[in-house]
């Protein structure tokens, strides 16, 4: 074709419908996606895409949205967008195992009804303003005829998709997905010797509470506790909830080292100085006894460093504590209040916690020629320091702990997520188990013996007990070791336990035989943000963030960088002007002796009247400082429109021009 023919009628009219043609292919291909953002910030996972992709049964999303009555709200409606999208994309990735509807419920119709049997509310977007809704709800497919929301076997809800949780949009929704699709509650398997369901105190004679942090995991999960004394692990728990071990038999670290290895999750609390393993005398004096724990032979092989004979002390974040009832608050280097810019913003198990208490913490460090991924998720200050545990065991008073104080001038993690590939921490296979030497008995136990077995000469066993017995006595499978991990382990390792105790994050009150918390920490949130975020497997653990959706256009924030400037500058004079202004008014109101006037002279008010004119004046400068920067914005967005309204078309035509000049001069050269 000829360029005549090209730029013809019949060949613009031909290329108009070929661009329409390719549109409406373009719209039937759902799946043909390219993402340009910078960060992939519409490209799944690869855990989500495992874990929609491998539902047993359909799930159903419906997507609550209000987008009739955000016509006015062009910020909400763009966060819409890109909530929709997300949910289109995670559909797609099903391969049909998710279906999604977006619902407007408009006022007073079956839509809105149908929201709020789901837990879906309106939320007002102005004063005075409508309401809207913005919620996403996950359940089992239904019927489509059936409306009924009690209808399905599982329903997870969020009623408001808020838009501080955009960076954690695609774990949110994977959570919710995952719930519906395995409703069964997740066990925690609980190793520990500390009384933390509760106890008995000799001191007292009285039981001691349990702590609060088991009334929360109880109500979203099933607990066991694991004997300590076994050699084994139960196969259906999902979670180890291992809080300051001490002394653990070979065996039972082998046994956690086989969960981990099995694709079991583990969230681990240690403590190099335990505040909870402190008893009282009768007396009332402190009798601090076994304070660390550990389980190095664990750590190593997790790729952790971790000195259980150190204590972290922090002059930044020490909290001020009172040692008596009678004594006023001081600091103390070893009770840390880690606020939430020490807290990881990257994690979605700390990234919108505020503040986490701790006491005598230690600290962990990724291991040298470590193969397993260290993620920091709380660290301390850069002004603290490693301090002997046996110090702070043995310290009455805080400001001791100031005397030996001297900052190492670093930062020091608290808590880490490890993930990845794991050897087994005991390559040769199941250690032995090295049995007590038997002595000899004593004549008198050896003439009971004796006796004991007349009796049972006498009496013997029935046959329901011989059979017993039998089973007993067959020979147990051996289990097949495990060397390595098959999918990456995930292990949340704290270096203090005493912030699970209530006395760091939470005063319970009794009311009608009811616990009433009144948390003032977030330590208990810390611990559920973690167990929720095991119990979704590798798959959920993997997926961190879709990155920061913030985009801002530098030019834009330049120019309100040098309006700001221009602001404070002219807001530094006023101020000087009105120091100045008062200091003259204060002579101006003394006579010859320096006493006050107690009236107002005409200097005094020729004064005012000054100031107050320069004041007016410098508010209308301020005022049009904002009105410039407004405009200089406006004149911007409207050359932005300019550009891709007619610069890229034109740029486009240019290249198109361009090529087929090229083509022509070709074949005149071939010619």
């Amino acid at each position: 074709m000829n360029s005549k023919a090209l730029f013809s009628p019949a060949g613009l009219v031909g290329i108009a419908v070929a661009l329409i043609v390719s549109v409406v292919i373009i719209s039937f291909l759902p799946s043909l996606r390219i993402d340009l953002t910078e960060d992939k910030l519409y490209t799944l996972s690869e855990g989500s895409r495992n874990i929609v992709s491998n539902l047993e049964n359909p799930i159903e999303l419906r997507f609550f949205y209000s987008e009739s009555a955000t016509e006015d709200q062009p910020q909400i409606r763009a966060y819409g967008t890109r909530v929709q999208e997300l949910l289109e994309e995670i559909v797609i990735a099903s391969d049909g195992n998710l279906s999604l509807s977006v619902i407007d419920p408009e006022p007073f119709s079956e839509d809105e009804d149908l929201a709020t049997q789901f837990g879906i509310q309106a939320v007002p977007v102005s004063q005075g303003g409508q309401s809207i809704y913005f919620g996403l709800v996950v359940s089992d497919a239904v019927d489509e005829a059936d409306l009924n929301p009690l209808a399905p076997r599982a329903v997870e809800a969020m009623p408001l998709i808020r838009p501080d949780q955009e960076q954690f949009l695609e774990y949110e929704f994977m959570k919710l997905i995952t719930t519906v699709s395995e409703p069964d509650r997740t066990v925690i398997g609980l190793v520990t010797e500390l009384e933390i369901d509760g106890g008995f105190n000799p001191a007292v004679g009285q039981a001691t509470p349990p702590w609060f942090v088991m009334d929360l995991i109880r109500q979203l999960y099933e607990v066991r506790r694991v004997d300590l004394t076994g050699d084994s692990i139960e196969e259906d728990i999902d979670i180890l909830m291992i809080v300051h071990p001490q002394d653990l038999s070979e065996q039972m670290l082998y046994a956690i080292d086989q969960h981990i290895l099995g694709g079991g999750e583990a969230l681990v609390f240690l403590d190099p100085n335990a505040d909870s393993m402190v008893t009282r005398s009768p007396q009332g004096a402190l009798i601090p006894a076994g304070m660390s724990s550990d389980m190095a032979v664990l750590l190593d092989a997790w790729g952790v460093s971790y000195d259980a004979s150190k204590v972290l002390t922090d002059s930044d974040l020490a909290l001020r504590v009172r040692m008596s009832q009678n004594e006023r608050p001081s600091p103390h280097l070893g009770m840390l209040g880690v606020q939430r810019g020490n807290l990881s913003q990257e994690d979605v198990i700390t990234s919108r916690l505020e503040s986490i208490n701790v006491s005598s913490a230690g600290a962990l460090a990724q291991a040298e020629g470590a193969s397993t991924s260290f993620e920091p998720l709380i660290r301390s200050s850069n002004n603290a320091m490693l301090m002997d545990a046996a110090l702070v065991e043995n310290m009455t008073e805080p400001s001791i702990l100031f005397d030996e104080f001297e900052s190492q001038n670093e930062s020091f993690v608290i808590a880490a997520r490890v993930s990845g590939a794991i050897n087994s921490a005991f390559p040769e296979g199941r250690p032995e188990v090295v049995e007590a030497e038997t002595e000899e008995p004593a004549d008198d136990t050896a003439e009971e013996t004796a006796a004991a077995s007349s009796v049972e000469a006498d009496n013997p066993a029935q046959p329901e007990q011989s059979e017993d017995l039998a089973v007993a006595e067959e020979p147990v499978e051996a289990q097949v070791h495990l060397a390595s991990t098959d999918a990456p382990a995930n292990i949340v390792i704290f270096a203090d336990s005493d912030l699970l105790t209530d006395r760091l994050w939470v005063q319970v009150a009794q009311f009608l035989g009811q616990r009433i918390p009144q948390p003032f920490a977030n330590n208990g949130d810390f611990l559920i943000n973690s167990l929720d975020n095991l119990s979704g497997g590798a798959d959920l653990v993997s997926i961190r963030s879709r990155g920061t959706y913030s985009r801002p256009f530098t030019r834009v924030v330049e120019m309100q960088r040098q309006a700001d400037d221009r602001l404070r500058i002219e807001e530094a004079e006023l101020l000087d002007r009105l120091a100045e202004t008062e200091a003259s008014l204060a002579q101006l109101n003394q006579d010859e002796d320096g006493n006050p006037l107690g009236q107002l002279t005409p200097e005094i008010q020729t004064e005012i009247d000054r100031f107050n004119n320069e004041m007016v004046d410098t508010r209308r400068r301020l005022r049009d400082v904002q009105f410039q920067l407004t405009e200089d914005i406006d004149a911007l967005g409207s050359w932005l429109k300019a550009i891709n309204a007619l610069l890229v078309p034109i740029l486009l035509t240019i290249i198109a021009l361009l090529a087929h000049f090229s083509r022509i001069r070709r074949r005149r050269l071939a010619h």
